[in-house]
């Protein structure tokens, strides 16, 4: 008698459990598959949601290449300056130790003591001359001719741009410092990546002038019949300087860009403008527009000699004039050429 149990081999048996095993596999496989499908088109169906980022335009990637030079190379200058202080500190500092080795101690005490009053004296005279250039910085504040540096044009320059403004304002400063007949400067309209720059200047915060992080028609909104603004597209020639007017200088880094601004400005807002009389003394090879700390020397060598061509001859450089031989030998004998070399040296001293 055959029994169900003897019909089904353990063979088959085996193989069905194999079978239904297998099937579980495979199922739960194409659930896990699955699911992992569903993740992967949620990530991408999220993904479509966001923005692909912005390729830079060639114009964008050269400004951002010019800048990671500029960045490097001031780097590199600073390293190289630091290194050469360092060669001269202790090249000094042998030479002294060895002319002190060759002396006697009754030698060595003298040549010591003549040191300490030399440096003495140095300190002395230094202190003087801080002392009397603030005096003459805070008579300015008072009485001095009022002279405005507009600086609301910070977004229009690059980080390198707004970097060599900066250093004119340093300039300025210095220059104004050193002059026999200071004016009483303005700083307006500084905000942003230009106040911070300016903010990293040691002793910013101690310069005797005034400073309005406000636009100057606002800070001088009480006197607006005084407000000239010095622009090259003006066709009124600044003759004169007046001591109620208020000179404005625009603090704007390649003006090629953007042509014509200042004076736009001026006209929207309703005040005066004057340009400073430069064809009419010297030939200009290239643009009239000058840097910010060279219109400030001008206007303050006129303000100490009351003399407009020897003011242009003094400050503009010998590079950008078109003159005769004579007018060069003439400049020449007074005596009055400055390298831009030399007048930076100058401005970072004091």
């Amino acid at each position: 008698m055959f029994t169900l149990s003897s019909l089904i081999t353990p063979g088959l048996i085996h193989r069905q459990i194999h079978q239904v095993t297998t099937a579980k596999m495979d199922a739960t496989a194409t659930t896990t598959t699955g699911d992992e499908n569903h993740v992967a088109n949620q990530s991408n169906e999220t993904g479509d949601h966001l923005s692909p980022p912005h390729p830079l335009s060639k114009n964008a990637q050269k400004k951002l290449l010019k800048q990671q030079r500029f960045e490097a190379k001031k780097a590199e200058k600073k390293a190289a300056v630091k290194a050469e202080k360092k060669r001269q500190g202790e090249r000094k500092r042998r030479e002294w130790e060895e002319k002190l080795s060759s002396l006697s101690e009754e030698e060595k005490l003298k040549m010591i003591e003549t040191r300490k009053g030399m440096r003495k004296e140095r300190m002395d005279q230094r202190t003087e001359e801080r002392e009397s250039k603030a005096l003459r910085l805070s008579e300015a504040k008072k009485h001095g001719q009022k002279i405005v540096l507009d600086l609301q044009f910070s977004d229009l320059m690059a980080t390198n741009e707004i970097h060599s403004l900066v250093n004119q304002i340093m300039y300025c400063y210095a220059v104004n410092g050193r002059s026999a007949v200071p004016c009483h400067l303005w700083l307006t309209g500084y905000e942003g990546e230009i106040e911070s720059q300016l903010q990293k200047m040691p002793g910013f915060d101690k310069w005797i002038i005034d400073k309005d992080s406000g636009p100057y028609i606002n800070t001088f909104e009480t006197q607006k019949e005084h407000l000239v603004y010095l622009t090259a597209d003006s066709e009124t020639m600044l003759s004169e300087l007046d001591p109620k007017k208020i000179y404005i200088i625009g603090g704007l880094v390649d003006r090629n860009r953007w042509k014509g601004i200042t004076m736009k400005k001026a006209v929207e807002q309703g005040i005066q403008t004057a340009k400073l009389p430069i064809g009419n003394y010297l030939k200009i090879s290239s643009s009239q527009v000058l840097t910010v700390n060279q219109v400030i020397e001008i206007l303050l060598k006129f303000l100490e000699t009351k003399d407009r061509k020897a003011s242009f001859f003094h400050v503009i450089p010998q590079r950008k004039r078109c003159e005769t031989e004579e007018q060069v030998s003439e400049e020449e004998g007074q005596g009055d050429e400055k390298s831009d070399q030399e007048m930076k040296r100058q401005c970072i001293g004091t």
